[in-house]
């Protein structure tokens, strides 16, 4: 078929627009303009890095069984790189076997576990769109996407928990988010790396371990705060009303609570400020021997991936409202704690990916990019998620605060603690590595014992707090 015009009739069937053409059996992709190409190599984070190396060329395999209509096979091409362009493929059957499993009634911990097998090509998919996105978008529009699109699924389910107020579930998994990423992953990373290059110094830039740490010291500080309220003496009277010194203490704990996100969605906007603006060159450092060995192209248009996002985004948000719906089933069915399944299950499925791809990166002796997937993750998921689920929970009613209790706050120090400090000295080996994973394995064992206990009915009665619709509580 011969080259076709570039029209606004082919930028809607989502083909390679401005791009491709599609010649024979197979699809080729014409090199964008100078532009997009700059903007994309420029744009590609850590998160998009280790994604990728789960990404492969999709055989034309669809697109010759429509003939020689232009529009099908433009659409089928698509499909080939957005569905069959990872090798997380085989896990997309599970989004219709979820869907179908809730339809027809099927036990609910089997709709929790099949949903949680979609959301994990899901997330790696988004991270791919997104990624193309950037590459007509310009460096920093790009780096937003990136920025804030990183760790949609843990956001989505989030949202979904704190519509049915489940406000436990909304804390144990962004903790387990970020454990998962200063340990497990970057634990595995550095000691699969470290057994990879026994015989190579491994070395990276302590400039951007550096930022991170900070940024995750002050989120460990405001969860510390609200905690310590349980331990200081308070005022005995709301608004003029007695009340119990519990409920006064819970009451103050929360307007600490809102403040600190407040202060922490202000320090994140400044750390995305940093990041792609006035210190760009310490987080593009990781990209330069990537972007050596090959120079990376478009493969979808602007409008593809942006209709393919807003898809999938939807896809997620269904099965994160199935997750979150049946986990307490899944915890019963099971004999699981629903803190270990939230802690340790939720985050290591949810982000399978992007952490399978920090292990190679390590092993390939790349640890600036392994420790940019972990600790960019734990640093957004801590200084965005955290504070911003507080501010929803704020408007929709709920009393969502910063005190994730002793023992989860304990976990969280001592994990922010020892990260920092095994990433001192901006050298690693397989050591460190197996420590940081046996720290996760301990914290995980704690959890899996823990009960969530039932929530206290003292604070809502005593600051006069009232059920809403829907179940929330509102003020």
């Amino acid at each position: 078929m011969q080259s076709r015009e570039r029209s606004t009739h082919h930028e809607n069937w989502g083909n390679l627009e401005s791009r491709g053409r599609i010649n024979g059996d197979s699809v080729e992709v014409d090199a964008p303009d100078d532009k997009a190409v700059s903007s994309g190599l420029h744009t590609r984070s850590a998160h998009n890095l280790s994604a990728s190396v789960l990404r492969k060329k999709s055989d034309p395999m669809l697109v010759p069984a429509v003939g020689r209509f232009w529009a099908p096979r433009s659409v089928l091409a698509n499909v080939q790189e957005v569905i069959l362009g990872t090798k997380l493929a085989v896990l997309f059957p599970a989004i219709p076997l979820a869907i179908a499993a809730d339809l027809y009634k099927f036990g609910r911990p089997w709709i929790f576990a099949l949903s949680l097998l979609g959301l994990t090509p899901l997330a790696e998919r988004v991270s791919f769109l997104t990624e193309q996105i950037a590459y007509f978008t310009g460096p920093t529009v790009g780096g937003l996407l990136n920025a804030t699109c990183g760790n949609a699924t843990e956001l989505i389910i989030a949202m979904f928990a704190l519509r049915q107020n489940k406000i436990h579930v909304v804390k144990y998994s962004l903790l387990g988010s970020v454990l998962s990423n200063l340990l497990l992953v970057l634990g595995s990373s550095l000691f699969f790396g470290g057994l990879a290059n026994l015989k190579k110094e491994q070395r990276y830039d302590r400039k951007q371990a550096d930022v991170n740490s900070q940024l995750l010291l002050l989120g460990l500080l405001c969860h510390l705060l609200p905690l310590m309220f349980r331990y200081a003496p308070v005022v005995t009277a709301i608004a003029g009303k007695e009340a119990s010194s519990a409920a006064a203490m819970d009451l103050y704990k929360l307007q600490l609570s809102r403040a600190c996100s407040i202060f922490m969605l202000i320090a994140y906007i400044a750390y995305i400020f940093f990041q792609l603006k006035t210190h760009r060159q310490i987080f593009e450092a990781q990209e330069e021997e990537e972007d050596e060995e090959e120079e990376e192209k478009a493969v979808i248009g602007f409008w593809s991936a942006f209709s393919w996002l807003v898809g999938m985004t939807l896809v997620i948000a269904v099965l994160s409202e199935y997750v979150v719906g049946t986990i307490e089933a899944a915890s019963s069915s099971w004999g699981i704690s629903v803190s270990f399944i939230s802690v340790i299950l939720l985050p290591i499925v949810g982000n399978a990916a992007e952490h399978a791809g920090s292990i190679i990166f390590a092993l390939k002796n790349k640890l600036d990019i392994s420790l940019g997937v972990a600790l960019g993750s734990a640093t957004q998921i801590s200084m965005f998620v955290v504070p911003l689920c507080v501010m929803v929970s704020w408007a929709m009613g709920n009393l969502m605060d910063l005190d994730f209790s002793l023992m989860e706050t304990g976990s969280l120090a001592f994990t922010v603690i020892i990260t920092t400090f095994t990433l001192q000295d901006g050298t690693s080996h397989y050591l460190k590595g197996m420590i940081l994973f046996l720290c996760y394995m301990v914290i995980g064992a704690c959890f899996f014992v823990q009960k969530t206990p039932p929530p206290s009915d003292a604070f809502v009665a005593a600051a006069g707090f009232v059920p809403s619709p829907g179940g929330t509580v509102a003020a």
